[in-house]
């Protein structure tokens, strides 16, 4: 079936929340993907963060594969060893509390969001301007962005949005805050770093009020930056951290993970979900933690990244570069999405644009040297085309 007959499907019968690119991805294999007419490709995206051990990796293909033979469902009713460890994993290699196990990040921060108010009853949640925590109706209340709350207006209460700077937040903190919720990089927004001196003062102003410290890891988690989770870099620890995307190895799963304060929050019947930590699904987030949590594969993406941002900033149009690990912004002085689409149609490359002048690179953690190299001559053409 060619891209033309899929747009033909598309414009009847699936409902236009996408705004997609004229190609469909047939196979992948590490950084490579191929299109449906063999055309190959550097993906420099992996699925928004979520291939980050590449496409198809043979162990993880093969844990899924061994348990869809065996078993694929029972519901959250009975026991499942792959979710128990999971969880378990998780703790250990985090903070030490325990897990709820979902489907993906928005859920793991509606669940965030429940523990905080279960915490302190009708509290306020504070966060901050640039932030990106979902698309559901909690998630999104959390999301202070105009263009994305303004068409589902009401949204849900008790949110409150401050300017990501240590005096305003630690302002916005008070007995009637039930937590501070922040991305420590913003990825939606461009790969901005929140500063360690703002992460500082939200620990300091949740440990003085009482408020929880909640970090939303879904793209910064999972070793993206070098680190198993990003906040290890910062010396902040918070009181729970969401994690999703690349947790499952390629596969829709995601978590909150608490410390010991939080851990008692949530009591039985207070949250669920049918599909959540199904054996499928935990099975393969078990491979990639497994593999993740490498301190090889974890000094590698250090290294990767410094040298693919040190390359980013030599390259045409590039006003600066943004990020940490692999996780990584360009901000240019011409059009983003023309970029974008120069790369993907005629060098072959995939990225993707969060503005109308910023390009984020979010390449598999293993990556090769030699294709980074690849990647910056594939960029250089599209940016000298632009």
């Amino acid at each position: 079936m060619s891209v033309l007959e899929l747009q033909e499907i598309e414009s009847r019968r699936v409902l236009p929340t996408y705004a997609r690119a004229p190609v469909e991805f047939v196979r992948g294999e590490g950084s490579r993907l191929w299109d449906v007419e063999g055309n190959e490709y550097l993906d420099l995206l992996c699925g928004i963060s979520v291939t980050s051990l590449g496409h198809c990796h043979p162990q993880v293909v093969e844990a899924v594969r061994e348990q869809t033979g065996r078993l694929m469902h029972v519901s959250n009713l009975f026991y499942s060893a792959p979710a128990m460890r999971l969880a378990e994993r998780l703790s250990e290699l985090s903070l030490g509390g325990k897990v709820f196990l979902c489907n993906s990040g928005a859920e793991a921060n509606e669940a965030a969001i429940k523990l905080a108010r279960r915490a302190r009853h009708e509290g306020e949640i504070v966060v901050v301007h640039g932030a990106f925590h979902g698309r559901t109706m909690g998630a999104l209340s959390a999301t202070p962005q105009e263009t994305k709350q303004a068409p589902f207006a009401p949204l849900v209460p008790g949110f409150r949005a401050v300017a990501p700077r240590p005096a305003e937040l630690a302002g916005a903190v008070g007995g009637h805050t039930a937590a501070v919720m922040l991305e420590p990089i913003q990825g939606e927004s461009g790969v901005h770093v929140l500063d360690e001196e703002l992460l500082g003062a939200a620990r300091e102003a949740c440990d003085e009020h009482g408020a929880a410290l909640i970090f939303d890891e879904i793209q910064t988690g999972m070793g993206r930056t070098g680190t198993l989770w990003a906040y290890e870099q910062s010396g902040v620890v918070p009181d729970a951290i969401t994690s999703a995307k690349a947790l499952g190895g390629g596969l829709p799963i995601g978590a909150l993970i608490t410390g010991e304060r939080l851990a008692g929050a949530l009591r039985p019947g207070d949250h669920g979900s049918t599909f959540a930590g199904g054996p499928v699904v935990a099975t393969a987030a078990l491979q990639a933690l497994a593999l993740t949590a490498d301190p090889e594969l974890l000094e590698g993406v250090m290294a990767l990244g410094g040298l693919l941002a040190a390359g980013l900033e030599r390259l045409p149009h590039v006003l600066e570069v943004r990020g940490r690990g692999l996780m990584l912004a360009c901000e240019l002085d011409t059009a983003a999405p023309a970029v974008v689409r120069e790369a993907l149609l005629a060098q072959r490359i995939v990225i993707n644009a969060t503005g109308p002048s910023t390009i984020r690179l979010l390449p598999a953690l293993t990556i090769t040297r030699e294709q980074v190299q690849d990647a910056l001559e594939r960029l250089a053409g599209a940016l000298a085309a632009a």
